[in-house]
């Protein structure tokens, strides 16, 4: 699988382009965020897997190339960066990013990433129609064609936080556990995770501007509270 790395520090990038490429991964390095657009430009070359995103970027700053790459292609974006607050992983999800990864981290930890942003789960091909579209109140889901609309206005949300969402909708009201959430939209056991599921449960409550939809069962996990028709 081809991966793009954006990172303007050469020294770090060639260390990680060597793991990766142990991994299986073909690197291509982008050392700003133009050459990062360019390399995305459709070409003859297969398309990038996944975009491995440094924030600290000497030509512009990462959020704004977030954002640029998720206009122009739906490939995974894990986010690389030494912000670690809430605010700031927020902030990276709103754009389009499938992840985040905060310095210094573990190889090991960033290979489990990822491979579970690219372990996209398949819509259920084989749903009948009243299936492939959940109604909760005024959220609509649609399964196949993973669109979500709130009182008739369209939601984009990352490929995460749409599979979050699906999984809970598909059984309201009954309490999840994180690690079955993790398993199941991430496709990991890998227990790091648990952050990034608080981060993205806090982002879809944001983007639907329902912060009563998912409701927190402490020392368990979440669950839809359907709103009222």
């Amino acid at each position: 699988m081809r991966l793009l790395l954006v990172e303007d520090d050469d020294h770090v990038a060639a260390a990680l382009a060597a793991v990766l490429e142990r991994h299986g991964f073909a690197v291509t390095h982008a050392r700003s965020g133009e050459e990062a657009l360019q390399a995305l430009l459709p070409c003859d070359a297969a398309p990038f897997g996944v975009v491995l995103l440094d924030l600290g970027l000497p030509d512009q700053d990462g959020y704004e190339v977030c954002g640029r790459i998720r206009k122009r292609t739906s490939t995974p974006v894990i986010m690389v960066t030494a912000r670690a607050d809430v605010r700031s992983r927020i902030h990276g999800l709103n754009l389009g990013a499938d992840d985040y990864v905060v310095k210094p981290y573990d190889t090991g930890e960033l290979i489990a990433r990822i491979h579970a942003v690219i372990r996209r789960p398949a819509a259920d091909a084989t749903a009948t129609p009243a299936e492939a579209e959940l109604r909760l109140g005024g959220v609509h889901i649609e399964l196949p064609t993973r669109q979500v609309r709130v009182d008739g206005v369209a939601v984009q949300l990352t490929r995460k936080e749409f599979d979050l969402l699906a999984l809970l909708a598909q059984r309201p009201g009954v309490v999840f556990r994180r690690e079955q959430i993790i398993s199941e939209v991430w496709r990991t056991s890998w227990e790091g995770t648990g952050r990034t599921l608080e981060v993205h449960v806090a982002s879809l409550r944001a983007k639907l501007h329902m912060p009563a939809l998912i409701e927190t069962v402490r020392g368990v996990g979440y669950r839809l509270v359907a709103p009222a028709s």
